[in-house]
């Protein structure tokens, strides 16, 4: 399957939760590589490349509230063209 990448950001209660490293676990399982790293407004921003079907997943676990800790209001995305793929999935 062909690879893309997606960046995502999530609103709400989720700094502070968790919510980073229960992103990282789950794209982990998914196979995905990028980050999740908190922004200054409050919100993650989530970076995911990977196969389409899993990064549809993803997004459907971020918009489902992610760890039971978190609180997500919403999430919005847009494609992502990224010269360099990152490797591993990590925590900024």
């Amino acid at each position: 399957m062909a690879q893309r990448c997606m960046k995502a950001w999530v609103y709400g209660q989720v700094q502070g939760v968790g919510f980073r490293y229960s992103t990282q676990m789950q794209a982990r399982q998914l196979g995905l590589t990028g980050y999740a790293r908190n922004r200054d407004d409050g919100s993650v921003e989530v970076l995911a490349c990977g196969e389409s079907d899993k990064l549809e997943q993803l997004l459907m676990w971020l918009k489902a509230g992610g760890p039971r800790s978190a609180r997500v209001d919403r999430v919005l995305t847009e494609p992502h063209q990224s010269a360099d793929v990152p490797q591993h999935f990590t925590i900024g």
